[in-house]
């Protein structure tokens, strides 16, 4: 049975890191505009939550 701290570290094939990086913020999912689906299939860019992990601008 797999623990939540190891579900926490789990990428989507749409992140660009595991969530909780620094530099990294959670962002709508480009690929199904934050639906969760494309058509009537589950997203498969963030797994069906809509959300990805994306990199946030810095200087």
């Amino acid at each position: 049975m797999a623990s939540q701290d190891d579900d926490k570290g789990a990428m989507n094939p749409g992140d660009v890191a595991p969530p909780g990086t620094p530099g990294t913020g959670e962002d709508v999912c480009p690929t199904c505009q934050g639906k969760g689906t494309v058509g009537a299939a589950r997203c498969e860019a963030c797994g069906g939550t809509g959300k990805v992990t994306a990199g946030i601008g810095g200087g």
